[in-house]
Parts: structure tokens; C-alpha cells; sequence
């Protein structure tokens, strides 16, 4: 099987190389599509230069956040299973073989990358470790089926579901979104432990108090609405 893995960027010149470095080095079958969302950083001037036919990379012409990136690549997955991949490096691309592993052997369409194990719990801030508990157990609520972590990047999915999503979000609220359509196509959610490496706000973590919130009216739209 093919796996399509769709990487939005934005702001992420110290990291982009780095993460198609090792997203090339999985032992797997794969396309790469590399979705930047008008950096202004210098990113964008990184990608125009790559030459690797190996890799579909695409330019925004404004900044329409996350969403709207993955919206794009989308539309160009020809993949058998998807997998999201953040532009950064607090996800280890060496993971995709044990998520896509259950989809493989038929077990499940969809699975999750679960960052909260003993070990990564550590790794978190207070407040990162309760927006996200709250963020998902008000998911939960919505999916009949508990989960541990709604808002993990490692959202690995059957091709044939994830292209039916009509992506309406815009930024963080993709990660709402995409569970709560998942489950209402009547796709039961597999979580597997994954290796996670936060980083800090003065390192680049992009997400803030508006992001949560939007990610909130995201989780009830959503949920009582479509």
C-alpha cells in the first residue's frame, strides 16, 4: 500500500529540510505533498529551490491556515492510506509503520497517534496537558468513543474516507473536524502510543489561546451541526 503524506507548512525554514529528510528515510512506499501556506519567513524561498521530482509541493497565494493547507493536499492524494505530518519535529516520521500497521491487516480505517504516555507526559506544560484533555474529552462526548488525544498531528486515515471529507475549518479546528466526520461515517478511532518532542513558543510552537478557542466553537459546530 501507498501512503500520502500531506505536510502544511508555515514559518518552519530551520525545520522544513530536516523533516523531508526524514520523512524520505521511512522504508516505505510513499508521495510526499508539501502544502506552504504563504511563509514569510524564508521557507517558501527553501521550497522553490528543492529539485526532487519526488516531491508535489504547493504554494498558497494567502495565508488560510492549516486547514486550507490540508485541504490542498487533498486534492492531490493518490495514496491508499493518509497520514498528516506538522512541518516541525515534535512527531518521529518512523511512527507511520506502527499506524499504519492495523490499516494494513484490515483491523481498523482509522488510526490515531497518541502523544500521551507516562514518558511524554513529562514532556508537556500544565496547560498544554489540560487544553488538550478538555479539547478532547468535549470531543468524546460528541463520538460515543473515548479518546486520548483528538488533537495529535498523527491522524492516519484509508484514503477512500479521508477524500469523501468536505474540509470546512479553518487553522486547528481541522483536528475536530476530521474526528467527529470520521466517526459519523461510522469509523471506529484506533490510538497508538507515539514518540513525541514538544517544543517551546520561543522555538516556534504556533498554537495560542485563540486557536483553543477556535478549535472549542469548532468541536460543537461540528458536533451538533454536521
Amino acid at each position: 500500500m501507498k501512503l500520502s503524506i500531506i505536510i502544511p507548512v508555515y514559518n518552519e525554514k530551520d525545520y522544513i529540510l530536516e523533516i523531508i529528510r526524514r520523512v524520505k528515510a521511512v522504508p516505505i512506499e510513499k508521495e510526499i505533498i508539501i502544502v506552504d501556506d504563504m511563509s514569510k519567513d524564508g521557507t517558501r524561498e527553501i521550497l522553490k529551490n528543492i529539485d526532487d521530482e519526488g516531491l508535489k509541493i504547493f504554494f498558497h497565494q494567502k495565508n488560510i491556515g492549516k486547514a486550507g493547507a490540508i485541504k490542498t493536499g487533498q486534492r492531490f492524494v493518490t495514496g491508499d492510506i493518509v497520514i498528516i505530518q506538522d512541518a516541525d519535529l515534535e512527531y518521529d516520521p518512523n511512527d507511520y509503520l506502527k499506524l499504519i500497521k492495523p490499516i494494513i491487516e484490515g483491523k481498523f480505517s482509522v488510526c490515531y497517534g497518541n502523544r500521551f504516555s507516562k514518558d511524554n507526559k513529562r514532556k508537556l506544560t500544565f496547560i498544554q496537558f489540560i487544553g488538550n484533555m478538555i479539547m478532547t474529552t468535549t470531543t468524546s462526548f460528541f463520538l460515543g468513543q473515548k479518546l486520548n488525544d483528538m488533537e495529535t498531528c498523527y491522524k492516519t486515515v484509508k484514503s477512500e474516507y479521508f477524500k469523501k471529507i468536505n474540509i470546512q475549518s479553518k487553522g486547528f479546528g481541522i483536528d475536530p473536524e476530521l474526528t467527529i466526520k470520521l466517526r459519523k461515517m461510522g469509523l471506529s478511532i484506533k490510538e497508538i502510543p507515539i514518540n513525541y518532542y514538544p517544543r517551546s513558543y520561543s522555538e516556534g510552537k504556533k498554537i495560542r489561546l485563540k486557536d483553543a478557542l477556535r478549535t472549542f466553537y469548532s468541536i460543537l459546530k461540528f458536533g451538533f451541526f454536521n
